[in-house]
């Protein structure tokens, strides 16, 4: 029987990730977690949309603590959308099975989550009859990598004629970049693995859009008794993406069902710390997700709402005003300030303006995650 995966996709603001993990490694678990996930508190309740597609908060205790000065209305955290979409056979790089549909998924995805079944369960059978975390995160590799190599070799088809004879500096740089990618691909190295040093390379490398060059999360999905620490499976998991310029995190999935059937946040509260963890998996798992994505949150907050807002690292204030609402972007006169830790000090938007704490930013200022907003604008 062929190793079947299914895949399911994490949005936020249009940025995807991509959930990938073998038969039997809990990810059907951790789904249903997922998609019960109340982040904080019983108020922000999983939404199901279909069959197939849910709306999952993003946990930030900030807002919590906002909401105790402030008194608002509502509490409005940050969403993400969970999609279940098709799975993945070996032979998937020459399109076997559904595996140009799952190609084609997560192509259009900006990062890879990638669960791997680090427990013992005999009671659970393994796919490939025993527990190898490592072999499981090769069979999805090779198949990533294969189609990588073909994309590279197709391209560099195109590129190499006038590379060598035509003098183009740009065809002669893309050909560097391609060789590079094929001679790690070929060694059965991943993408994301090549370091390249100058600008240029690094755009036409990101212009690829490679499988194996999306950042990716290994999850190792543990027993309840190794979730605070992880175990052999996990250790054996490090060391093997090591060289890959990617992120690991330990999560039960088990753990975490138990967890989602407890009905108050001091029950979750209470079972988390008699097991030595400080917060939910699954909580831990979003925040990853959210900070692999590049993504950070301003808040706005007031009588009305204390309300949580996505946005990409990097963008300056002008942006940040437009996921309010695009007038506020094309209208934007300057941004008031205020830094979280500041506000929490000293108790008040009024308190902060009196203590000279609120920053009035113009165009070029660069949101901060946390940042405090109000836009001022004309339209």
């Amino acid at each position: 029987m062929q190793p079947v995966t299914k895949t399911l996709i994490i949005e936020y603001m249009a940025l995807k990730a991509g959930i990938v993990g073998l038969p039997n490694v809990g990810k059907s678990t951790l789904f249903n977690c997922l998609s019960s996930a109340k982040a904080q508190a019983a108020n922000f309740p999983f939404c199901t949309i279909d069959a197939q597609l849910g709306q999952i908060t993003v946990p930030d205790e900030r807002l919590g603590k906002l909401a105790e000065l402030v008194h608002p209305g509502r509490i409005v955290p940050a969403t993400c959308d969970i999609v279940d979409i098709a799975g993945l056979v070996k032979g998937a790089s020459k399109g076997e099975g559904l595996g140009n549909q799952f190609l084609g998924n997560i192509r259009e995805t900006d990062a890879i989550i990638h669960v791997l079944r680090c427990f013992d369960n005999d009671n659970i059978v393994h796919v490939d009859g025993s527990v190898n975390p490592v072999r499981d995160k090769e069979i999805i590799d090779i198949e990533l990598q294969l189609k990588d190599l073909e994309t590279v070799e197709n391209r560099i088809k195109r590129v190499e004629k006038q590379a060598r004879v035509g003098g183009d500096k740009q065809a002669k740089l893309e050909y560097d970049v391609l060789m590079q990618f094929k001679e790690a691909l070929e060694a059965g190295k991943s993408a994301r693995t090549v370091a390249f040093e100058t600008e240029d390379e690094q755009l036409v490398a990101k212009n690829l859009f490679l499988l194996t060059s999306k950042p990716v999360l290994y999850v190792c999905n543990v027993d309840d008794t190794s979730a605070a620490n992880g175990n052999k499976y996990v250790e054996a998991v490090r060391e093997a993406i090591k060289e890959e310029n990617a992120q690991l995190l330990i999560i039960s999935a088990q753990t975490e069902a138990d967890i989602a059937e407890l009905d108050s946040y001091e029950e979750k509260q209470m079972f988390l710390e008699d097991i030595g963890l400080k917060e939910s998996g699954c909580d831990r798992l979003i925040k990853a997700i959210y900070t692999l994505l590049n993504l950070q949150t301003f808040i706005t907050a007031g009588e009305m709402e204390v309300k949580a807002w996505t946005f990409r690292k990097g963008w300056k204030a002008p942006q940040c005003a437009g996921v309010i609402h695009t007038d506020f972007e094309k209208g934007f006169i300057r941004a008031e300030v205020i830094k979280y830790e500041d506000y929490i000090n000293y108790g008040s938007e009024a308190a902060v303006k009196e203590a000279g704490k609120m920053g009035v930013e113009g165009k070029e200022y660069v949101v901060q995650d946390g940042d405090i907003m109000h836009f001022r604008f004309n339209v």
